[in-house]
């Protein structure tokens, strides 16, 4: 772990924290959104090549969220993490494909073969035969890192991060985690049932002590916006990690995927069976965890700007200091998230884009029209008014 990262964590600076959430290919909505961010911030520092890594001190994701975290993490500008993006699609989710990778080993799945090649080029790391990709620990992580995955074996969800201090990252230990392949890491937490076979990783390897545990997508727990996870690791006493809470003392911008909740206006009592709960239950509950932890971010920070998550709760935006709830504000919060609803795409300035053909993880075919979503609202909605006190 370099020093670098030790030193950045016991800053006492007023600390910046990136959470991406999960959605599939629409993961291209927030790099365009990360983008406009990442172009304003150097002109207003007059720094033509600084990164998101140079801003943010933790940046975090969950499925597709957590390979635009590393890659953020790693050094990367966003343009590269676009190119990356629209050159890989089709390998991360195209369904014409499914039955193809059943066949793979995790070798020759092509999207772990291009996330092993643009890791380890964009971390500067050589292969050794003990090392022979980047991992978990690598020195050329700029931030924390943290991402969500699903241990099948146990049934529970696991934040992995390369926390220094968290006690499955200590080196003494022989199934350190800090020794994780990187990209196998990410292609755990991008494990989507029904795209990808699981991911099997294994812990302590070539010791007695080794262990394996299947993993799948960590966008099938509770964590699929890890805006509120993030802020339970940096505060909670356990990862002593130990951050000062107030809103002048922390910041986390939430970056969504877009908000693409179903409707079923003429739905029977009939068509509701196991088919129909397979297909759906899994986005519902997504949608539904993501929307709760947003509520609770707002509830419990100083929410500087944001959509409607309902027509009850509303924004819940602080403006001019007016106190919106009785908890204390323990950091200042930005959620970016596009509405993909026929009203949503109408205010983008976006008549003729279908929200049908953007608003499934897999429509790859459709890559061009999900980046100008991204780009029409990142035009409309992302300032760095909203980051006062913390540029």
């Amino acid at each position: 772990m370099s020093q670098q990262l030790v030193s950045r964590i016991e800053s006492t600076e007023p600390k910046k924290i990136l959470a991406c959430d999960g959605g599939g290919i629409r993961g291209l909505m927030s790099v365009e959104i990360l983008a406009k961010l990442e172009a304003d911030l150097r002109i207003q520092k007059n720094a033509p090549t600084l990164v998101l890594a140079d801003f943010f001190d933790f940046v975090c994701g969950t499925s597709t969220g957590a390979i635009i975290a590393a890659c953020i993490s790693a050094g990367m500008s966003m343009d590269d993490i676009r190119a990356f993006y629209v050159g890989s699609g089709k390998d991360m989710f195209d369904p014409a494909s499914v039955f193809k990778r059943l066949q793979y080993t995790y070798k020759a799945d092509p999207l772990a073969a291009k996330l092993r090649a643009e890791l380890d080029r964009a971390l500067k790391h050589s292969s050794t035969p003990q090392e022979p990709n980047a991992t978990l620990g690598s020195h050329g992580l700029r931030t924390l890192l943290m991402m969500v995955l699903r241990n099948h074996t146990t049934d529970s969800p696991w934040p992995v991060s390369n926390n220094p201090r968290g006690k499955y990252n200590q080196l003494q230990r022989k199934d350190c985690n800090l020794r994780l392949p990187l990209w196998q890491l990410l292609r755990a937490s991008t494990a989507a049932p029904t795209y990808f076979p699981p991911e099997v990783v294994t812990f302590a390897p070539n010791t007695d002590a080794e262990y394996q545990f299947v993993f799948v997508d960590g966008g099938i727990t509770t964590y699929n916006n890890p805006a509120f996870l993030a802020f339970q690791m940096v505060t909670a006493e356990p990862y002593a990690i130990n951050w000062k809470t107030g809103a002048d003392k922390l910041l986390i911008v939430s970056v969504g995927t877009g908000s693409a909740a179903e409707t079923w206006q003429d739905l029977k009592v009939s068509d509701m069976n196991l088919v129909h709960y397979a297909k759906n239950l899994p986005g519902a509950l997504m949608n539904a965890a993501s929307a709760g932890w947003d509520m609770a971010c707002r509830t419990l920070g100083a929410c500087r700007f944001g959509g409607a998550i309902d027509r009850e709760f509303g924004e819940m935006m602080m403006v001019k200091d007016n106190v919106k709830s009785t908890c204390p504000n323990l950091f200042s919060y930005v959620r970016y998230n596009p509405e993909l609803t026929r009203s949503g795409l109408d205010g983008l300035g976006l008549t003729d884009v279908e929200p049908a053909s953007i608003s499934k993880l897999d429509s790859v075919a459709n890559i061009p029209d999900i980046q100008r979503v991204g780009t029409a609202y990142a035009a409309r909605s992302v300032s760095l008014s909203h980051l006062k006190g913390f540029v």
